[in-house]
């Protein structure tokens, strides 16, 4: 039979310092997806979801600093279809958004935008639940609020693509950014149902403990996270690093279908989990 086709998304790896700075690491936001998902359901993920063709409709880069369609087609150069590259920022952001509350954009004057104060909180909170129930567009928000996205905090980071021959396929761009100030986390209670604030090497400790579940590429980004102290160190890795595209394959092996990495190293603890 024919492999789908994999759909174009991408996620945002929200980091910032623990909030007690004797523990001298750095914590990553897990949200938990609802149980009645078609996708990856009682799984922790990063937020993020698919690109919409809204997300790179002509005249988005008004909306847009830090980046041009040029310039994200050479980063993403990969990308089957190169005018549809500027908008994976774009549905990182808005996804996050979406998501968790946490909107990654900026003022005209460059200030970046905070949603600290009940008023702001109710205001975005009633842009959010438009958006997500398809009553207004994010663009319209952005364009009614007089602010723009700031992609220079976002640092692209991995990119995988979930294997075959599996039927919801994901072809997926990862972005590590700092978590903004003067905002706080509130997952939308629809597709999420929790979030956690966790350290990479407390999140791996509670997956091997069958505390928390997650998918391959949860896990390989946490492993690679964990590896640093510092927000300011994993960005920085990203920004030098050269992304190239992690297919992984599901082989049988010894009677049961095993998730194999590109250079032949199986994950026989970890089965895979998709539907």
């Amino acid at each position: 039979r024919m492999n789908a086709i994999p759909s174009d998304a991408a996620t945002i790896i929200l980091l910032r310092p623990c909030p007690d700075a004797t523990v001298g690491e750095i914590e990553v936001l897990m949200v938990l997806r609802n149980r009645k998902s078609h996708f990856v359901p009682g799984y922790f993920v990063f937020p993020g979801g698919v690109l919409d063709p809204e997300d790179y409709e002509p005249g988005i880069e008004r909306f847009i600093r830090g980046i041009n369609r040029e310039q994200a087609a050479r980063v993403l150069h990969d990308m089957a279809d190169p005018r549809k590259a500027i908008g994976a920022w774009v549905a990182a952001i808005r996804e996050t958004f979406e998501e968790t509350g946490v909107l990654i954009a900026e003022r005209k004057d460059g200030s970046p935008v905070s949603i600290e104060t009940t008023k702001e909180r109710e205001r975005f909170g009633r842009y959010r639940s438009a958006l997500i129930r398809r009553g207004c567009t994010f663009t319209q928000m952005l364009e009614a609020e007089n602010i723009v996205l700031s992609v220079d905090p976002l640092h692209y980071f991995s990119h995988l693509i979930t294997p075959e021959p599996l039927p919801r396929r994901y072809d997926v761009r990862f972005f590590a950014a700092a978590a903004p100030k003067g905002q706080s986390v509130a997952h939308d209670g629809i597709e999420l149902t929790g979030h956690i604030w966790l350290r990479p090497s407390a999140a791996l400790e509670d997956y091997e403990r069958g505390r928390m579940g997650m998918v391959l590429p949860q896990l390989m980004t946490l492993a690679e996270i964990s590896r640093f102290k510092t927000v300011g160190e994993v960005l920085a890795f990203a920004k030098q690093r050269d992304v190239s595209a992690t297919l992984t394959r599901i082989r049988r092996i010894d009677g049961r279908d095993v998730e194999v990495m590109p250079d032949g190293t199986p994950f026989r603890k970890r089965p895979p989990v998709y539907p």
